[in-house]
C-alpha cells in the first residue's frame, strides 16, 4: 500500500453532497431510501446534520481514501469499494487505519498538525465505519496518541478590529457581525435563521434588545438576545430589501444573495431571493478580513491566525458578557451550551435572562457612537430616577414640615389655653385672699 502526502484541498472529483437527500413527497421514496442504504457514502453524509460539519467530515474522509489510493471516479464508487473490501477482510481495514494513524502521527511529531487535529481526522473515519458496520478496535489502536488541548490558543477579536471589519463595503456585513458578536451563536445558525425568528423587545417605547430563536424547530433550538445596535442594522437591511421590491414575510431568510438593481433579468433578482448559507457568510467574513487588512499571511511555522473568522465572535460574546457581570450559567444558556445537571433544574425565565443580558449591552455594542448614545440614555434614565427620588424626598420633607407646623400650632394653642387658665386661677386665688383678709 503506497503512502503519499495528501492535502485537504485535493481536487479529486466526488459526488454532490445533495445525493443523500430523499424526497418524501415522492411516491417512490421507499425505493430512494433503499438505494441510499445501499450507498455507504450517502449513509455517512446522512448521519451529519450540520452542513458545515458535513463538509469538514467529507473532506477528511476524502483524505483517508486518497491515502489508501482507493479506485473510483466518484466518492460514491470509492466508498462502496472501501466498504466491500473492509467487510471481506476486516484485518485489512484495521491495518489501513493503523497505517494512516502512523502517517498522521509522524506529521504530529514534525509539528505539522496538533494532537486535536489528528483526532479530528479520525472522527470522520470512525463515523463512516459506524454507519457501514465496519468493526474497528478504536480504543486499542488509538492508545498512546497525544490528545492535545481541547481548546485553541486563539483570541477573540478586539472592538477596534471588529469596527474595521464592518467598514467592508457590503451592506450585509454589519448586521452579520453585530448579530454574531452580541448574540454569540454559531455560524451554522444562519442556515436556519428566518425573519420570523427575531422579535424586538421595547421598554418605554424604545427597543432595548431583540430575541433570536436559534435552530428553530430543531432539537438544538434555543434562544439568545442581540443588542439594539445589531437589531437596527438588521432592520435597515430588511427595510432596504422591501424598498427595492422584495416581499418580506416571517419565513424570509435573514441573509440572502445580492442582486443587480440595474436590470430585471438575469441572476440575482430582488424578487427571487436565494438564501446566503453559512458557508457563504463565512466567505464574506473572510473577504472582509483580508480586504480590510486584518488578516495577513501567516509567518513561517505558524498554523493558525490570531482569531478565527467566525468562531472568534462567540469568544468575544462570552468574554464581554463575563466582564460585564452576567451570570455564567445564563451566558452558557444563550450560547446553546449544556450546563450539565443544571439543564434539568435551572429554570430561569426569559425575562430574568433578558434582565441579566441588559447588563452586558454596553460591552457588546461595537460602534462608539452607539456606545456613547447608550451611555447617555442610561445617564438620562438614572437622572430621571434621581430626579424622581429627589422630588419624592422634597414632597415628603414638605409634608413633614407641614406636620411640624401643625403640631407647633397645636402646641401654641395649648400653651395659650394653659396661660389663660393660669390667669383665671391667679385671679381666683387673689379673690380668695381678699375674702379671707376681710
Amino acid at each position: 500500500m503506497a503512502v503519499e502526502i495528501i492535502k485537504e484541498n485535493s481536487n479529486i472529483s466526488r459526488q454532490s453532497n445533495s445525493s443523500f437527500n430523499i424526497d418524501f413527497n415522492s411516491n417512490d421514496f421507499i425505493s430512494q431510501y433503499l438505494v441510499m442504504h445501499s450507498d455507504p457514502y450517502s449513509l455517512f453524509l446522512n448521519a451529519i446534520k450540520s452542513p458545515e460539519t458535513r463538509e469538514k467530515y467529507d473532506r477528511r474522509l476524502l483524505i483517508f481514501i486518497d491515502f489508501l489510493k482507493i479506485p473510483g471516479s466518484t466518492m460514491k464508487e470509492r466508498c462502496i469499494f472501501l466498504t466491500d473490501e473492509s467487510k471481506k477482510n476486516n484485518q485489512w481495514i484495521i491495518n489501513c487505519v493503523v497505517a494512516y494513524i502512523m502517517y498522521q502521527r509522524n506529521r504530529l511529531e514534525k509539528k505539522e498538525i496538533t494532537g486535536a487535529t489528528l483526532f479530528n481526522y479520525l472522527k470522520a473515519i470512525k463515523l463512516f465505519c459506524e454507519m457501514t458496520d465496519i468493526s474497528i478496535p478504536w480504543k486499542k489502536i488509538t492508545r498512546g496518541i497525544p490528545r492535545g488541548r481541547r481548546y485553541a490558543e486563539d483570541r477573540a477579536p478586539t472592538v477596534d478590529e471588529i469596527r474595521k471589519i464592518c467598514e467592508y463595503p457590503d451592506r450585509r456585513i454589519k448586521a452579520i457581525v453585530y448579530m454574531m458578536c452580541s448574540g454569540g451563536f454559531r455560524l451554522g445558525a444562519w442556515d436556519y435563521l428566518k425573519w420570523g425568528n427575531i422579535q424586538p423587545f421595547s421598554k418605554d417605547e424604545k427597543i432595548v434588545s431583540a430575541k433570536v430563536v436559534i435552530y428553530a424547530g430543531e432539537e438544538e433550538e434555543h434562544f439568545t438576545f442581540i443588542t439594539p445596535e445589531a437589531y437596527f442594522h438588521l432592520k435597515e437591511w430588511m427595510d432596504y430589501r422591501i424598498a427595492t421590491g422584495e416581499t418580506i414575510a416571517k419565513d424570509s431568510w435573514v441573509m440572502r444573495d445580492l442582486w443587480d438593481t440595474s436590470t430585471s433579468i438575469g441572476r440575482g433578482l430582488i424578487t427571487k431571493p436565494k438564501k446566503l448559507k453559512s458557508t457563504g457568510i463565512k466567505r464574506l467574513i473572510e473577504r472582509a478580513l483580508w480586504t480590510q487588512g486584518i488578516r495577513k499571511k501567516l509567518e513561517d511555522g505558524k498554523k493558525r491566525h490570531e482569531f478565527q473568522a467566525d468562531h472568534g465572535y462567540r469568544k468575544f460574546f462570552k468574554t464581554h458578557c463575563e466582564i460585564a457581570g452576567m451570570k455564567p450559567i445564563n451566558i452558557e444558556k444563550l450560547m446553546g451550551h449544556s450546563t450539565g445537571i443544571s439543564d434539568s433544574y435551572y429554570r430561569a425565565t426569559e425575562g430574568e435572562i433578558l434582565s441579566d443580558y441588559l447588563i452586558a449591552i454596553d460591552s457588546l455594542t461595537i460602534n462608539e457612537e452607539n456606545r456613547l448614545k447608550h451611555k447617555i440614555e442610561e445617564l438620562n434614565e438614572k437622572n430621571d430616577v434621581n430626579q424622581h427620588i429627589i422630588t419624592s424626598k422634597l414632597i415628603e420633607r414638605e409634608k413633614e414640615i407641614k406636620k411640624l407646623e401643625e403640631k407647633s400650632k397645636e402646641n401654641d394653642d395649648a400653651v395659650s389655653n394653659l396661660s389663660d387658665q393660669v390667669v383665671i386661677l391667679m385671679e381666683e386665688i387673689k379673690k380668695m385672699k381678699s375674702k379671707n383678709a376681710g
